[in-house]
């Protein structure tokens, strides 16, 4: 049986080492990337247009504090929904709520998965009211986070990406 053809890794070794030192100091530049990895401003420039084309840099953007901009309380909240109409309508209510960070679709119990953010517990509860305030949410189940053991990290899979043997593709 003929091998199936090969798909290049989505990054290499020196896309991994840029992306980390992209994170590691985001504010560092082009110029200043290239003279520390210790290649062409160029080739900077090529692998983060390059990476930004594949998606694999969703965007430069700073990443913000909810806390620091006055909701400490973080919560994960399950919805079900009414799924006669998709979920497109439930979607477009949550986006108008600032206090929605995340909106994930989910498989199990619940039908999506939102992560949202409150000034304090009582702040929870109105924005908990907000969010069951369409007529597709069938029930909400919260969950309080009380401590954040590790924020979102992308370090560890850039690394194993970048070392990630060649897979079959399609």
């Amino acid at each position: 049986m003929p091998t199936p053809p090969s798909r290049p890794p989505a990054i290499d070794e020196l896309d991994a080492r840029l992306l980390a030192l992209l994170a590691e100091r985001p504010s560092i530049g082009v110029l200043g990337a290239s003279r520390e990895l210790g290649v062409a401003r160029g080739t900077v420039q090529a692998r983060l247009d390059r990476l930004q084309t594949k998606g694999v840099i969703r965007t430069f953007a700073p990443t913000l504090d909810p806390a620091s901009l006055g909701y400490p309380v973080t919560a994960l909240c399950t919805l079900e929904i009414r799924q006669r109409l998709g979920h497109q309508a439930v979607v477009d209510h949550l986006m108008a709520i600032p206090e929605v960070l995340e909106i994930h679709s989910t498989t199990g119990v619940g039908d999506l998965i939102i992560r949202i953010v409150a000034m304090d517990n009582a702040d929870l509860g109105r924005v908990i009211d907000e969010i069951i305030d369409d007529t597709h949410v069938v029930r909400a189940s919260t969950s309080i986070a009380l401590v954040t053991h590790l924020e979102m990290r992308t370090g560890p899979l850039v690394e194993a990406a970048a070392h990630r043997p060649t897979t079959p593709g399609p």
